[in-house]
């Protein structure tokens, strides 16, 4: 029973749903308390759900069931990234190195760890009496680097736009571009002195539109009082080798751009010309490769996407790049493995991938990528085994077992048989039988239901179906199967049985030959029918049944109504209205 709800939490899990997830790994751990494996997926299911408590107190639980299991400090680590205790988290990776050090998931974890705790520490706002705040905010700031000489000519450069844009949204990032002398130009005009300092760039991807550039404003800038002369501070210097990489770095985000606006018009050739100049001359940046690699795509060049794809991912862990980048990278390779799918067993490496890149990012389209996946491979496989001969043989073999009385063995056999031909009638009718042989009268109606569904005028599916409802003492649903198969084959002796069974039933219950127990065992099972809970709520109907006890007169009325009568033998058939 465990592992039954185990894997219906995984299931739940990789359909996304993760509230049932948590719900099934709960009855799961209720009924194997000791079991770490259990609280690590559920560990895993809260931190989707950003319920980083409960994640947190599972893979401790997990830890302290089991701890020589790597995977148990994975989830505690990420449990404590999603709390923003990032030095436990660090602390929790390196304990699990110590005992699986080439474990690559606590690895990446260690490094997106670290990452996160660097981030935090850097992104720390500035106090409020920052004077650089107020210096960016507004259109004064456009306004005043439109009217400076030096500063206007800075406008028409594309990347030095982005950069005081992405300074205006947040004033910290002045932090990441002190060193770009035009930045610290436009910081001594903007607050009346003069400073130097060198520069940083931008990421994009080809699918997108590129970031439009905001214009500086064309309002005529007023008149201001000639600012008192300050001390000038000293210039910054730079070495020749910064000066190198700020220059090259520069010269690949114009290329960079000049491969999108190629992506863009399909020129495919000059788009991978450009973006391998910008590796060249810049391999700090893997959205050069991603790219690359969406280009590839295109072409139908799979096998050279899937090694940009790679590299990508290899090269943005040494960099420590952004979740979302690595996630592209992988989706990107996910969907060149299924362009080279040829069989179900190809896209078995696509789905894992497209798994992967979930774990870094979950991206909705990612996840519909892998539902297409699963359900092509899934297609596939069944076109692979169809083969209605062995089918046959399988359906043959389940019913020796059948007449044998083996009845667990025979449904194996049948269960063979529709895997290698699903759409066969007699299959499903003679594994409905043997379910009704077991008890397991919910599988058996499942099964005599798409028997009938296959083939309506296949009579035994109907007796399969009736005989099902009839051992679930729903004798009125199963007189109406009855019913219908006999429009499709009057004479059929089987069904005949079946009618008048049923009606000795219902007429038991009219009469009120069923003991105290029946009774009160029949009207509960009624009373669960949504079509007798819809007859007894009626407002129309409760006044006839009262008519019925109270006044005759108006009763015989109420017989001549076709659909007050109908009703009324659904009550009686049920055991809720006894004629005496």
């Amino acid at each position: 029973m465990a592992e039954e709800a185990k894997a219906k939490g995984n299931a739940a899990f990789s359909a996304g749903d993760y509230d049932t997830a948590v719900r099934h790994f709960s009855d799961a751990i209720a009924l194997a308390p000791s079991n770490h494996v259990l609280y690590s997926n559920r560990s895993a299911a809260y931190a989707s759900l950003h319920k980083y408590t409960e994640a947190l107190a599972d893979a401790k639980k997990t830890v302290e069931l089991k701890p020589d299991w790597p995977k148990g400090y994975s989830r505690l680590g990420a449990a404590y990234v999603g709390s923003h205790k990032y030095a436990e988290a660090i602390s929790a990776y390196k304990k699990g190195l110590e005992i699986d050090p080439n474990n690559e998931a606590l690895k990446s974890g260690l490094n997106d760890a670290e990452a996160a705790a660097s981030k935090s520490f850097r992104s720390r706002a500035p106090p409020a009496d920052n004077p650089f705040t107020s210096a960016f905010a507004g259109p004064e700031m456009w306004a005043k680097l439109t009217a400076d000489p030096t500063t206007r000519s800075y406008l028409q450069q594309p990347d030095f736009v982005t950069m005081m844009q992405e300074i205006q949204k947040n004033p910290n990032n002045l932090n990441l571009y002190l060193k770009d002398q035009r930045v610290m130009q436009s910081l001594g005009v903007l607050l009346n002195v003069k400073f130097q300092g060198p520069a940083g760039d931008d990421m994009e991807i080809p699918e997108e539109e590129l970031p439009k550039k905001s214009e500086p404003a064309k309002e005529e800038k007023k008149p201001e009082p000639e600012p008192v002369p300050e001390p000038e501070p000293e210039p910054m210097e730079m070495t020749e080798e910064e000066i190198e990489k700020k220059v090259r770095k520069a010269q690949a985000l114009k290329e960079k751009e000049e491969g999108n606006a190629a992506y863009k018009k399909k020129d495919f050739e000059k788009a991978v010309a450009h973006y391998t100049k910008a590796l060249e001359l810049d391999d700090e940046d893997i959205s050069f490769l991603t790219n690359r690699a969406a280009v590839y795509l295109e072409m139908g060049q799979y096998e050279d996407c899937i090694k940009d794809c790679d590299k990508a991912v290899e090269r943005g862990r040494e960099l420590r790049s952004d979740f979302k980048m690595i996630a592209r990278a992988l989706t990107r390779k996910g969907t060149a493995l299924v362009k080279l799918a040829k069989c179900s067993k190809d896209y078995e490496p696509a789905i894992e991938t497209f798994q992967k890149a979930l774990t870094e990012h979950r991206n909705p389209e990612t996840l519909k990528k892998l539902n297409e996946a699963e359900k092509a491979k899934k297609e596939l496989e069944q076109q692979e085994i169809f083969d209605p001969a062995i089918a046959d043989e399988e359906r043959e073999k389940g019913n020796e077992y059948f007449k044998q009385q083996k009845y667990p063995e025979a449904v194996k056999h049948y269960t063979e048989s529709l895997r290698r031909n699903p759409n066969d009638p007699k299959a499903y009718s003679n594994r409905a039988a043997c379910y009704t042989k077991l008890g397991a009268l919910p599988e058996a109606l499942k099964d005599a239901e798409k028997c009938i569904e296959l083939d309506p005028t296949f009579a035994k599916g109907y007796t399969r179906k009736g005989a099902a409802q009839f051992f679930m003492k729903e004798y009125d649903k199963a007189l109406e199967t009855y019913q219908e198969g006999l429009k499709h084959d009057p004479e059929n002796q089987e069904l005949l049985d079946g009618m008048r069974s049923c009606v000795q039933q219902i007429n038991k219950a009219g009469r009120g030959e069923l003991s105290p127990e029946e009774l009160k065992e029949r009207q509960a099972k009624a009373m669960q029918d949504p079509e007798i809970q819809n007859i007894l709520s009626d407002p129309v109907m409760r006044q006839v049944l009262v008519d019925f006890q109270e006044n005759p007169k108006a009763a015989q009325d109420h017989m001549k109504n076709p659909m007050v009568m109908t009703k009324i033998q659904k009550l009686i058939n049920a055991g809720i209205v006894q004629i005496r």
